[in-house]
This record gives structure tokens, C-alpha cells and sequence, in this order.
């Protein structure tokens, strides 16, 4: 504490990272804890002769949030991999990424950077069809970029080192980054790759379409089940409700700390004024005496 009962900046500067924390934490807790809430509240359905009735009878022709999952099967074309012979799919993301060595002045140190130099993204129109063969409906997959989660495969990956002369190497140090190379990876969604899709489905004239949410609810294209996905959100809201806690906790600890700081430098203070009063007033009792001894020795001569 300084001078006064005030905090000091570093306790200031605690309390205030502390409570922006817990704020933040709590604020992203929330927003999994609703997305989990969702997920639970997901309808799930079977890819089966019942799904064009069901939702016909739902309101509007729609299910707000829908559990689906089966297979990748394409509509029309495919797209096929650049670098893998007899690879289909139907969403394709090329990838170049720049990894080089950034020296950092204050540590003196030599850390890894990467950078995306470029990236695109291919897609075509695909189903979802049922995971076993026989009768049943397909659903059309909309939007599926928008996803929050989009399993993609890598089906190809390779590192292209930089080659460098003494003169390069000389020159990097100079200019403080050393280039080691082009990272190049396509990744796919495989036709025939069991997916689990959330989303609304709605019954388009004669089309099932899977498509993002319109409740402010994720849309999800996952490889994993179901069951699995929930676990996983429910799992990643624990954790953030946990940082919470411990934040808040330790907040609240600081805050007590300096309130308690301060009660004790107020009693101090309080402790010392009355001190001083007792002082006062035992001086001014001395004087009184002191000043009718000498009136009683003055009368007395």
C-alpha cells in the first residue's frame, strides 16, 4: 500500500487484470454453456422414409435444429485431389504456408513464425445419404463453409525447404529472419466420409436441406458421432466455467487483501488522532496546573 491507504499500481494493475479476466472468462463460459444447452436441445433424425412426413407436419416445413448424420455422396462432379490419383471429394482447400525464423530483439532469441501466404478453397454440391444401403432419403448440404467445424482430411503434405548461399544466410542475420521453407497441404472432404451434420432442415418444395441455424445456434460438418461433439462442447464449457471460478476467486482474494489493507491503515490512523487527542489534553492539563501553581505561589509572596 502507498502512502495515504491507497493501492500501489502493481496491486491496482492486479485487480484490474483480474477482474477483466473473470469477465472475459465468464462472458465465453456463457457462450459454450449456451452452445452445449443447444446441442442438447438438438432434434435427432434418421435418414429414412420418415423424414420427408416429419417434416411436413413441423411448422413452416423446418426443423430449427436438427441432428443428421450419414454419408458424403455428390450431386454432380467431384473434385479431384492434385496430388493423390483416384482421390475424390467434394470440398478441396489448398494451402501454401510461409515457416521462417523471426529474432526478437528484447529475448535475444530466434522464435518460429508461420504465415499463410495463400489459400483456396473448393467446393461442389454434395448429399448426405444413409450410412446403410437401401431405402431412405438423401439431404442436400448447404453452405458448407460456414461451418463451424468442417472436418477436412489431409491427403497431402510436403515441406519445401528454402535453399539458401553464405551470402542469403549473411543477409538474413542482418535483416533478422531466416526462411526455412513452403509448407504445401490440400486437405478434402472425402465422397463416402461418414459426417455428422447440425443444422436447420427444411423441406424445399421437394429437396431436404441442411443449412446453417437462423437462432444465433453453430452449424456443424463433423467426422465425429454425435454423442462425441456434445461431449466435446459440454467438456470445453466446464473449462471455462472452471477458469472462472479460479479467476473470481483469486480476484476477490486481492480485493480482500487490499481492503483489508486499508481498514487496518484507517484504524492506524484512527489509533494515532486519538493518541494525539490524549496528548492534547494531557498537555493542556499541564499547563492548568502549571498556571494556577504559579497564580497560588504569587498570591502567597
Amino acid at each position: 500500500m502507498e502512502g495515504g491507504g491507497r493501492p500501489s499500481a502493481l496491486q491496482a494493475a492486479l485487480l484490474a487484470a483480474g477482474t477483466g479476466l473473470t469477465a472475459l472468462f465468464y462472458s465465453v463460459y456463457r457462450q459454450q454453456a449456451r452452445l452445449a444447452r443447444g446441442l442438447q436441445g438438438a432434434r435427432r433424425l434418421r435418414l429414412d422414409g420418415e423424414l420427408r412426413a416429419v417434416l411436413l407436419e413441423a411448422p413452416g416445413r423446418c426443423v430449427p435444429y436438427a441432428v443428421i448424420e450419414g454419408v458424403v455422396r455428390t450431386v454432380k462432379d467431384t473434385l479431384s485431389s492434385q496430388f493423390v490419383e483416384n482421390c475424390k471429394g467434394v470440398v478441396q482447400r489448398l494451402t501454401l504456408q510461409e515457416h521462417k525464423m523471426v529474432w526478437n530483439r528484447t529475448t535475444h532469441l530466434w522464435n518460429d513464425y508461420e504465415k499463410i501466404i495463400h489459400q483456396r478453397t473448393n467446393t461442389t454440391a454434395f448429399d448426405l445419404a444413409p450410412l446403410e444401403d437401401g431405402a431412405g432419403v438423401a439431404v442436400r448440404v448447404m453452405k458448407p463453409l460456414e461451418a463451424a467445424e468442417l472436418s477436412l482430411e489431409t491427403v497431402h503434405e510436403k515441406f519445401h525447404p528454402s535453399v539458401q548461399s553464405f551470402p542469403d544466410v549473411i543477409g538474413h542475420y542482418i535483416s533478422g529472419e531466416r526462411p526455412k521453407g513452403i509448407q504445401e497441404t490440400e486437405q478434402m472432404l472425402k465422397v463416402g466420409a461418414a459426417l455428422t451434420g447440425v443444422g436447420e432442415l427444411v423441406l424445399d418444395n421437394n429437396t431436404i436441406k441442411l443449412q446453417p441455424p437462423k437462432q444465433g445456434l453453430r452449424y456443424y460438418l463433423t467426422s465425429a458421432d454425435f454423442d462425441a461433439l456434445l461431449k466435446k462442447q459440454e467438456s470445453s464449457a466446464k473449462l471455462w466455467k472452471i477458469l472462472t471460478i479460479l479467476f473470481g476467486f483469486s480476484t476477490c482474494a486481492v480485493l480482500f487483501f487490499l481492503l483489508r489493507k486499508q481498514y487496518r491503515h484507517h484504524r492506524e490512523r484512527q489509533h494515532l488522532k486519538q493518541m494525539q487527542e490524549e496528548f492534547r489534553q494531557l498537555a493542556e492539563l499541564g499547563v492548568r496546573r502549571a498556571s494556577a501553581s504559579c497564580q497560588w505561589f504569587c498570591d502567597k509572596w
